[in-house]
């Protein structure tokens, strides 16, 4: 039996991220139910005289697009084009919902409306980040034939020029097997991509889906087996791909990541993101959209769901539904404390690598080198400085032969690994690198930085590198130093008993 492998966090994540500049090109077709989720926020400061329950007084309220319109809201949000298919009732929750669309205009939606049937709505009371009561309005029966005709004639209308479809259901009747056998086979005629988000107890309805995404409970409710372990998630998701035929199954396991599971490959294991979390509502919803966007796009399905897990742990730390911006995503993907220490010391090539990434993800590259023998609250300062001058920033320090040339048989104090280890632990730093020789010459022509950055004891004419970043169509920054701090004076006071 093949041992199951994880994602390497920085390597998957670095593949992940090439794919971002290629979403504004994607457009993703969104069917399923779609929701109004409302709001009523505030503040609890007794008890009722009435009944033994909180007393909530309502000092806010806030509707969002929910289920299906949380997934093209989402897509819209990180930088693709929706196509939304769906059913609203003839109501003011209708109206709500057609003001929302208004006012996204990535979204394009094709939506059949019903006299009989109300809109859904969820409406959620909340004090603070807790939610003291959720208040559901809806009718869930199966669509009746001529409601299915207008979903499924609007889907086919809109399935050309599209990159990929989410199936969105919540079990409120719009996929019905009829209107699921019919999108399923349509769009595997066109070569496009299914994601189905289920519900139900058998996922035998969505046969022939690309990828089918469950969450521990519903994987548990329709295999009988406990997902909750990485061998629990392997085992759930082969027999719910055997039960499915869908080509791929990822099994979504909330603070213990996600699990793939392929025919023929060994389970994938995704690490969660560790994040403040503030509610998980619709984080299954931007996860879809994420992987929906990235099967688009034409990434592998291990890279789609690195973008989809990533995407998620953004959307957990936000109150409530809500959308995960492009530029979230992009930050989130190249965040330092995602990467390992030992991920951040990196030797030439691989630094090439991460940092033609991030490249195509179009952030400037900043460059530093020094000793950074002890650190100080002075070298605090000046890379935080440098930091801010750039997106990325690269140390590069000097070897401890260097630093003993430099410095003399004494130096440095601790040895290159323990100034890297230290370096790299700091949030400032994105990458950490070693050198040999007396200059950084030979790195910062090989990095051609963007921005070059010294402390202001240099002249630009004394920065060694200025004129290659000057000929590439860079800038060198000079950052103002912290007075009374120096290794130098620190080793000095130390020996001196000072």
């Amino acid at each position: 039996m093949t041992k199951p492998t994880e994602i390497a966090d920085a390597g998957q994540e670095s593949d992940a991220a090439r794919w971002l500049a290629a979403f504004a090109g994607c457009r993703v077709l969104v069917l399923g139910d779609l929701m109004l989720d409302r709001y009523v926020s505030g503040e609890v400061r007794r008890i009722s005289p009435e009944a033994p329950i909180p007393v909530l007084r309502a000092q806010q309220r806030r509707s969002v697009l929910g289920g299906a319109g949380n997934v093209a809201a989402n897509v819209a949000s990180l930088g693709a084009a929706a196509t939304l298919v769906g059913l609203l009732g003839e109501d003011d929750a209708a109206a709500e919902c057609d003001a929302l669309l208004a006012a996204a205009p990535a979204i394009t939606a094709h939506l059949a409306r019903s006299a009989t049937r109300p809109t859904t709505v969820k409406t959620r009371f909340m004090s603070g980040t807790y939610q003291l009561l959720r208040l559901d309005e809806e009718v869930a029966e199966p669509l009746d034939a001529a409601l299915e005709d207008v979903i499924l004639a609007a889907f086919t209308a809109a399935l050309p020029g599209t990159g990929a479809v989410v199936l969105s259901d919540y079990g409120k009747g719009v996929l019905t097997d009829r209107v699921l056998r019919a999108v399923i086979d349509a769009a595997a005629r066109a070569g496009v991509p299914v994601v189905a988000d289920p519900k139900r107890p058998s996922f035998a309805a969505y046969r022939g889906v690309t990828l089918l995404t469950p969450n521990v409970l519903e994987v548990a409710a329709a295999t009988g087996i406990a997902a909750a372990s990485d061998a629990g998630a392997a085992a759930a998701g082969a027999r719910a791909l055997a039960q499915s035929g869908a080509g791929a199954v990822l099994v979504t396991r909330s603070e213990r990541g996600m699990t793939l599971v392929r025919p023929g490959t060994a389970p994938l294991h995704v690490p969660a993101r560790a994040q403040a979390v503030a509610d998980v509502s619709g984080a299954g919803d931007t996860m879809a959209a994420a992987l929906a966007i990235g099967l688009a796009c034409g990434a592998p399905l291990p890279e789609a769901a690195a973008l989809a897990n990533a995407a998620a742990g953004i959307a957990v730390a936000k109150p409530g539904t809500a959308a995960v911006a492009h530029a979230e995503l992009a930050a989130a993907l190249h965040r330092n404390e995602w990467l390992a220490i030992d991920e951040k010391v990196a030797d030439l090539e691989t630094a090439l690598a991460r940092i033609a990434g991030w490249r195509r993800a179009g952030l400037r590259i900043g460059f530093t080198n020094g000793c950074f023998d002890l650190i100080h609250p002075g070298h605090v300062r000046l890379l935080a400085h440098a930091r801010a001058a750039c997106d990325r920033l690269v140390v590069a320090l000097n070897s401890d032969a260097s630093v003993r040339r430099l410095k003399g048989p004494d130096r440095p104090v601790q040895n290159e690994m323990a100034r890297a280890t230290v370096m790299a632990s700091m949030a400032s730093a994105d990458l950490v690198m070693l050198f040999e020789e007396d200059t950084p010459e030979r790195l910062i022509q090989a990095i051609l930085p963007d921005v070059l950055i010294k402390g202001a004891d240099y002249t630009v004419a004394q920065v060694v590198g200025a004129d290659i970043v000057h000929a590439h169509g860079g800038r060198v920054v000079l950052i103002p130093l912290e007075e009374g701090h120096s290794t130098s004076n620190t080793i000095r006071r130390i020996n001196t008993g000072g």
